[in-house]
């Protein structure tokens, strides 16, 4: 059987130069035709998932006050230090963190304590202190991570926490009776670790006697009746039989609760009035100035609710409710401790890395993220059954690391809540309103475009932290 091949069409001649055109070109009908266009792009936008997960709270007044207990504060757990090349130093006036120091403001007496810290150099998997020592030190972690581990129950080795940058552990050490010490500290990475010998303090203390009294006084505080969030307890009886006398208490508040002031992002938008008269088909341009420029003040608002220093939940979360990575890239082990510090975690926020780093840590152990269903029908990564949103206002540092939150949400949880007041003038979207502010010589018309925000932690437990994520290697 034989196949005849198709016939070969003519081959068409190529235009040559100077040759006669037959039909109208493309460019020229482009002319005529009417073009389909999209409305301004912009790469900046983001999901914004905290401004959409965060329960918004009306604020009048444009002030929210953050009613507690009563609380004995015991310091935040964190110092500062300055550095000069190799030498380093702690700032006198942090050494109030101490908890038998807090609060004690004798710049001259601080400073003379400051001065009989020692340097040391750790490397990694060195013991500092050894349980059931005398505990006769106070150790400050300039830079590096500690772990602290005790002995189980069963002989086996219990590991106690993490303490990283601006940590300390030892205060105790200046008190009358420091006793022993109930952990073992041992270096995870290479430290530089400042300490101070209980003989040094003792000097400064007893050429200083304000200071003594002032830790006596501070020991007498802490040793008051509170429960295990360092609150005033409520007394009460329970399980009795009979008729015995029953104590009495009161719920004693705080005499200065703090109060959030709303934060403000603004602009002024500018649009000559002969681009809003002439060129406002088939978008209107004053609508597409204004979409933008508001995408940009949501952007802003949103890393301000993130970094700011006064409100941003960053700088906001107690020191008692952040830990750090056990060995640098996020793990299980880290996830489950931060969920387990709080009750009714509601919200993971991380930065898109950080929760590829936690992918890849989950993949290695043969186990994989859930997901679950968000708002719109968005399918969002989760642990343990709570959402783990990307927000990419969690900042990688220099070093490679970002933060983890992890957070209890609305009034009713005494949780974190969203700042902002609704029914201003010239309002455009809750919070946020747009006022004209007229005309001028050269006929450009002028917006100010106004949101107002902020976000308050109801109690320190509701917000945490997972500080020090490395995502750039993972764990061997």
């Amino acid at each position: 059987m034989t196949t005849t091949a198709p016939p070969q069409l003519p081959e068409q001649p190529a235009q040559t130069a100077g040759q006669k055109q037959l039909s109208l070109g493309i460019a020229a009908a482009r002319n005529l035709a009417t073009t389909t266009k999209s409305v301004p792009q912009m790469q900046a936008i983001t999901s914004r998932w905290l401004l959409r997960t965060l329960p918004w709270v009306e604020v009048k007044g444009g002030a929210y006050r953050v009613n507690r207990r009563v609380a004995y504060e015991i310091g935040d757990g964190r110092v500062t230090f300055m550095q000069e090349g190799a030498t380093v130093r702690v700032v006198p006036a942090e050494l109030s963190e101490l908890p038998l120091v807090r609060g004690f403001d004798d710049a001259q007496v601080l400073q003379a304590l400051a001065d009989r810290f020692e340097q040391r150099e750790y490397e990694p998997g060195q013991v500092i202190v050894e349980e059931g020592r005398a505990a006769d030190h106070v150790y400050l972690i300039a830079h590096g991570k500690v772990e602290k581990v005790a002995n189980g129950k069963y002989g086996e080795e219990a590991r106690l926490g993490v303490v990283a940058n601006g940590g300390f552990f030892g205060g105790q050490a200046v008190s009358e009776e420091p006793g022993e010490w109930g952990f073992t500290a041992r270096t995870v990475t290479a430290c530089t670790v400042l300490a101070l010998p209980r003989a040094a303090y003792q000097e400064v203390a007893g050429q200083n006697g304000h200071l003594s009294s002032h830790v006596r006084q501070r020991q007498a505080e802490m040793a008051l009746p509170q429960n295990k969030r360092g609150e005033a307890e409520i007394a009460l009886v329970s399980g009795h039989s009979g008729e015995p006398l029953l104590p009495s208490t009161f719920v004693d508040y705080e005499l200065a609760p703090r109060e959030y002031e709303l934060s403000v992002a603004q602009t002024i938008l500018r649009v000559h009035t002969r681009v809003a008269d002439l060129y406002n088909d088939p978008m209107d341009q004053i609508d597409q100035q204004l979409r933008l420029t508001i995408e940009a003040l949501r952007e802003r608002q949103e890393f301000e609710l993130v970094n700011n220093r006064e409100f941003g939940l960053l700088h906001n979360a107690d020191y008692s409710q952040r830990i750090s990575t056990h060995s640098g890239p996020p793990t299980p082990d880290d996830m489950d401790e931060l969920l387990s510090m709080r009750r009714q975690t509601k919200a993971f926020f991380a930065h898109p890395r950080a929760i590829a780093a936690l992918g890849r840590e989950c993949s290695k152990r043969g186990i994989g993220l859930d997901h679950v269903e968000a708002e719109e029908g968005h399918r969002i990564p989760a642990w343990r059954g709570v959402p783990l949103f990307p927000c990419s206002k969690l900042q990688i540092s220099d070093e490679g690391t970002c933060s983890i939150l992890a957070m209890r949400l609305g009034e009713d949880h005494e949780g974190v809540v969203g700042l902002r007041q609704t029914g201003i003038p010239d309002e455009y979207e809750p919070g946020l309103n747009v006022r004209f502010m007229g005309i001028n010589d050269q006929a450009v018309i002028s917006y100010l475009v106004s949101t107002y925000y902020s976000a308050a932690v109801l109690v320190p437990d509701a917000l945490g932290v997972l500080e020090n994520v490395e995502i750039y290697r993972t764990s061997s």
